[in-house]
């Protein structure tokens, strides 16, 4: 009798890696990489020539999806890295909490609404224009606010905010 006969797989799910691993040399900028735990999008990299010991190297400069901080890399072009898993789904802005949550609506999933997201602060761009877009929609009546939110690493966060107009 083997030992997995007694094993309960119920739990698992077809989704149950966060990351995925891939050649640093066929990442480019704009990809997404792992780097120091920090689910991150790469903004430059630049590739040296191979040294006495025959490899290439690679210098990634990267910010994070979740805080904007920056991170950098070097690795051998033929190293393996970790590249997170990354969604993105826009939602309709219902309403920001006073404790500065979104409360957000699915369209695909109108049953559903999304209350565990927090807002981005007024100090980051999105922020700023979150808050412009909001004023005009809920005090002008003009058109809605829509956020696109990245869900990886398992937390998610507002990547962008876009205007929409009522139909």
């Amino acid at each position: 009798m083997s030992s997995t006969q007694d094993a309960d797989f119920s739990s698992t799910s077809a989704d149950a890696s966060l990351t995925t691993p891939t050649q640093a040399s066929s990442l480019a900028k704009g990809d997404h990489i792992l780097i120091q735990s920090q689910p991150c999008k790469i903004v430059s990299k630049a590739t040296s020539a191979p040294g006495k010991h025959g490899h290439a190297k690679i210098s990634f400069v990267a910010l994070s999806l979740l805080n904007s901080k920056k991170y950098t890399d070097i690795c051998p072009a033929h190293h393996i890295v970790q590249v997170p898993i990354v969604t993105r789904k826009e939602f309709l802005v219902i309403d920001i909490t006073i404790e500065g949550f979104l409360s957000l609506f699915d369209i695909h999933n109108p049953e559903v609404t999304k209350d565990d997201i927090r807002a981005p602060g007024v100090e980051t761009e999105v922020g700023q224009r979150l808050s412009k877009l909001w004023v005009k929609a809920t005090e002008g009546g003009e058109g809605e606010v829509w956020a696109v939110v990245l869900g990886t690493m398992g937390m998610e966060v507002v990547d962008a905010v876009k205007e929409g107009v009522q139909e």
